[in-house]
């Protein structure tokens, strides 16, 4: 199966810095993954939460799939992240830390078709970090023109 997909939280890198990368499963119905299989998906403004001991990510927008029926999905419904006990526990005992949430930083397909996320315990940044991001990549653009030439 071609791996094709990879829709990434191009946000994500600038407004966090990402201390430390899981990569989870996510539980889709069968239009959700019809749809994520188009690359009809948005994580930009998705975040990740705890509801119990399970872990969810919110606010991940899958478009409903074209030729689906009245059985269609909705577009922004809570998906289960599938992960180990051990995973979970670490990933929690971290975010109880202050100024700590959990991101999604890419989502993909494996070799064998599933589909899986990326996510990030991030801590956001402040104004003059990302000036600095801004400053330091404006430079290293800066440098590879100046390769080029």
């Amino acid at each position: 199966m071609a791996n094709t997909l990879n829709i990434k939280n191009k946000k994500a890198g600038f407004e966090f810095f990402l201390l430390e990368e899981f990569t989870a499963g996510i539980q889709l119905t069968g239009t959700e993954i019809k749809s994520l299989r188009e690359g009809h998906a948005n994580i930009t403004d998705a975040y990740c939460l705890f509801k119990g001991t399970e872990l969810f990510v919110i606010n991940m927008h899958i478009s409903e799939y074209k030729y689906g029926t009245h059985y269609n999905h909705e577009p922004k419904r809570d998906r289960k992240l599938l992960l180990s006990k051990r995973e979970l526990k670490k990933i929690l005992s971290k975010t109880q830390e202050k100024g700590l949430t959990i991101i999604p930083t890419l989502v993909f397909l494996n070799d064998k078709g599933l589909a899986k996320i990326n996510i990030a315990i991030a801590k956001g940044k402040k104004l003059y970090d990302k000036r600095e991001t801004l400053k330091t990549n404006d430079t290293r653009r800066e440098l590879e023109r100046n390769r080029e030439d």
